[in-house]
């Protein structure tokens, strides 16, 4: 029998019905194949730094001057920007307030920063491909980065992988939108966070969560001493995980740890129990600008099935997996 249910964070509804999963084409896309990138052919490759935009940060630990070899992390604007340059201006939703006939089309200047961080100046097109402790350097830029724009109303963090996930260069690397607004999704879920603190005097919803999850231990994939991997109680897509820190904190940006081991193992698990690299998509959730009682996390989506009139036009997600299973399948891969 298919079940509703209902995400705890953000109180948006998923049905999980595993016996869809025998239908013919229940997976639109499984495997990605990512052919080896040409080093002497990519724009993000150590030495082909005159080949991307003048980078606004790097992380260098032998010195060196901007755009010259020798670095872990780079930092750039991205060459297609989402958002321009410019003091954002007020862009309230009229139908919120006041009085009388509201202004139906409400547009304003899309500003912000935009830049793509190049996670590794190796030429792979995954996080998986790198070392944990490769993949702890990516995690602590995404950290600084995210710092670095505190003013903005939301940092948005992501990675695309693969080409059915967005992604339109291969060499592994992320994407921070500093954003002039807290978007809906982001401000739904902290007024959850915040009325579960009124209704429980005190105590952390996303902690909460992860206690229980812990005690139940049917959709734990894997766990250290730093954080914990799930599989979500309303996962929206199939094997779908998402990373939480031991100890709550509100900001990815905080100082503490930020789990990257256990990512890279949750990675390398999704790798072996599907035979190979889904295209997906990844971001971190964070605590937006002024906001409290929060817990970050860290959303990892395998693009495995197609978003059809269902979701599209309700908002409701329809996984075929039940997130269970995939986390008995996850766990027992090698």
């Amino acid at each position: 029998m298919p079940e509703l249910r209902i995400d705890p964070l953000t109180g948006l509804r998923a049905i999980i019905a595993g016996e869809r999963a025998a239908r013919p084409g229940a997976f639109s896309s499984k495997i990605d194949e990512r052919p080896p990138i040409d080093p002497e052919h990519d724009p993000f490759a150590e030495g082909n730094e005159d080949r991307t935009p003048p980078e606004v940060w790097a992380q260098r630990p032998d010195g060196g001057g901007p755009d010259t070899p020798g670095w872990k992390v780079r930092v750039v604007p991205n060459l297609y920007p989402a958002l321009g340059e410019g003091e954002p201006d007020a862009a309230d939703d009229p139908m919120r307030s006041g009085r009388g006939m509201p202004e139906l089309f409400t547009s304003r200047p899309a500003v912000g920063a935009h830049e793509v961080i190049v996670n590794s100046p190796r030429s792979v097109s995954a996080l998986v491909d790198l070392t944990p402790d490769e993949l702890e350097v990516a995690m602590d830029a995404w950290r600084t980065r995210m710092s670095t724009h505190r003013d903005a109303a939301y940092a948005h963090l992501i990675v695309n992988e693969g080409v059915q996930a967005g992604a339109s260069l291969p060499h592994t690397h992320s994407q921070l939108y500093a954003l002039p607004f807290v978007p809906a999704a982001v401000a739904r879920e902290r007024e959850r966070f915040t009325a579960y603190l009124e209704r429980t005097q005190g105590r952390n919803l996303l902690g909460d969560v992860l206690q229980e999850e812990v005690r139940i231990r049917e959709r734990i994939v894997a766990i250290d001493s730093e954080a914990v991997v799930i599989c979500p109680f309303a996962s929206r897509m199939p094997f779908e995980m998402m990373l939480i820190p031991r100890t709550p904190r509100a900001r990815f940006q905080d100082d503490g740890p930020l789990g990257a081991k256990l990512l890279h193992e949750a990675l390398s698990r999704l790798q072996s129990a599907l035979g190979g690299l889904p295209p997906l998509n990844m971001w971190v959730r964070t605590a937006p600008s002024g906001a409290g009682e929060f817990c970050w996390h860290v959303d990892i989506v395998p693009r495995l099935a197609q978003l059809a009139g269902l979701e599209m036009g309700t908002g409701v997600s329809l996984n075929i997996v039940p997130p269970e299973q995939a986390a008995a399948a996850l766990r027992d891969a090698t």
